[in-house]
């Protein structure tokens, strides 16, 4: 089950990518949290980029099979969540990626590359 999801992860961050997302990240949380077992992380550079993204990224682990369980912040488009189950996508706008920086907060977590 754990290389299925790291192959989400990795679909959500090329459908990202798709879309011009900047500095895309995956973080591979399984031994840190029991919330999900990936994170990825990528950013817009404007609300109506970041809302794009988020809609990309979810309409194409749809058609893969793997459907959206919760869309959080999707109206401000300042900071998307978009829950997977163990594979959760974060997209920012740019100043608030900076602000909270989950790439800090989850430190220890080792980055997956996002390439297949």
């Amino acid at each position: 089950m754990s290389a299925q999801m790291a192959q989400v992860a990795r679909l959500a961050a090329t459908a990202a990518a798709d879309k011009k997302a900047r500095d895309v990240v995956i973080l591979d949380i399984r031994e840190l949290s029991v919330v999900a077992d990936y994170f990825v992380i990528c950013s817009g550079q404007s609300t109506t980029q970041v809302q794009a993204i988020a809609d990309h990224v979810r309409d194409k682990l749809e058609e893969h099979g793997v459907p959206v369980r919760g869309v959080e912040g999707r109206d401000e488009a300042r900071w998307v969540l978009l829950d997977f189950g163990d594979v959760v996508v974060h997209v920012f706008r740019q100043e608030e990626r900076e602000f909270y920086h989950l790439e800090r907060l989850w430190g220890d977590a080792p980055v997956i590359s996002c390439s297949s």
